[in-house]
């Protein structure tokens, strides 16, 4: 709710949520946020440590519970996310697998698109099993698909979009409707798009998950991860799951990724400017079989895209920084890998460096063939994460080694 004060981060605008969200200044008013390495706190009293661990009264009491640093950077991201409360973790896949199994229990059933990274697509094919959780995989772009795997057991949809690694839109919305319709759950991955491009909250999602590895560090140094949503379902699904099972985020970590917010709208619309201007070069290739990318009007999903990717406004704001295409085998792609000179080979995305990498050989590799080729993922296809580098040399280094393919 808007209350006209300058002094009200509801009321700031996202660069400056960025820059000044969930600043916790200590008593000597440092400038930069301050890095709290510390395993403990101490108490003035006994009776201090007996109310501070009770909660009758506030504060710190083991930083695996929580800590000043990961707090501010929880804080800073659930004020540019728009969500009441966040949880961070130690990286990407640990809040993946806690925002799942918080709110599974055996005999559940999930359904989810497809088009999944490789270690989703374990946890949910490999270790749900085990412990008596089914899933139902639909082709996420198909809004019927989703409609027609539900079960009476069914508690979590689990859309991952834009998906990993050929960009398939899943409607949110839509699927969010059909959630509420049956009282399950909506979590989605929303690591691709980033909160500057897309708000899965506003369109009916309950949760939201993130690699902050990706964007949100953006220089390839840290590893982390976020949930967020309400602050009910955060705190009755995921507080004592946490702080038992004990996936905490490194306060150096947070530092490190709190830091990385301040930059990243600045770092996600420069990048999506440049991958546009890519994506249209990459398609007009002779080379080139397919290419995906959600920007451009060819793309399956675009008219999805275009009420998606909005930033929680009414225009479409970017079509992100990830490119996908089809070279048509194994080695026209590895040609194509070994032949860039600017662009680095690596499986990270979301960097201020440009990277591209062979997804069948590496993010992947765990799927087999059959599941491959159910999401269309083919040995020539190619995923493209592109950087901060000048646009000319992009093209220049990219448009060589498509020659060479």
């Amino acid at each position: 709710m808007s209350t006209d004060d300058p002094s009200d981060p509801r009321d700031w605008e996202i660069p400056t949520r960025l820059v000044r969200g969930g600043t916790m200044r200590s008593a000597h008013n440092e400038t930069a946020e301050a890095l709290y390495l510390t395993q403990s706190f101490v108490y003035d009293t006994a009776e201090s440590a007996d109310a501070r661990f009770s909660g009758a009264e506030p504060g710190f009491v083991y930083s695996r519970y929580g800590n000043p640093t990961v707090q501010m950077f929880e804080d800073r991201l659930a004020l540019v996310e728009g969500a009441e409360a966040c949880r961070a973790t130690a990286s990407g896949m640990a809040a993946v697998y806690l925002a799942l199994t918080g709110l599974l229990r055996a005999g559940d059933h999930v359904v989810a698109g497809r088009a999944l990274f490789g270690s989703c697509r374990w946890i949910l094919n490999t270790w749900g099993p085990r412990y008596g959780v089914e899933t139902t995989f639909v082709d996420a772009a198909d809004t019927a698909a989703w409609k027609a795997a539900i079960r009476p057991n069914t508690k979590i949809f689990f859309i991952e979009t834009p998906a990993n690694p050929l960009l398939e839109i899943t409607d949110i919305a839509a699927v969010s409707a059909m959630a509420r319709d049956i009282g399950a759950k909506v979590l989605v991955d929303n690591v691709f798009a980033t909160p500057i491009f897309q708000k899965p909250l506003l369109l009916g999602a309950d949760i939201v998950i993130y690699s902050a590895t990706k964007h949100i560090d953006g220089q390839g140094r840290v590893l982390g991860g976020a949930i967020l949503g309400e602050t009910k379902l955060i705190d009755e699904t995921y507080r004592d799951f946490i702080r038992h099972t004990g996936p905490a985020l490194s306060p150096f970590n947070a530092w490190v990724l709190l830091n990385g917010l301040v930059t990243l709208d600045l770092r996600v619309r420069a990048q999506s400017a440049t991958a546009a201007q890519l994506a249209d070069r990459i398609a007009a290739h002779r080379k080139v079989k397919a290419t995906r990318y959600p920007g451009r009007a060819d793309h399956p999903q675009h008219e999805v895209v275009r009420r998606q990717f909005t930033g929680g406004g009414n225009e479409m704001i970017g079509g992100g920084n990830l490119i996908a295409f089809d070279l048509g085998n194994q080695a026209a792609a590895f040609n194509f890998l070994n032949a860039l000179k600017v662009v680095d080979i690596s499986n990270n995305l979301g960097d201020a460096r440009s990277m591209a990498t062979h997804p069948t050989t590496t993010t992947h590799r765990s799927m087999t063939e059959e599941q491959r080729q159910e999401i269309g993922l083919t040995a020539g296809w190619v995923r493209l994460n592109v950087g901060l580098e000048g646009a000319g040399d992009l093209a220049r280094d990219i448009e060589a080694a498509l020659d060479g393919a």
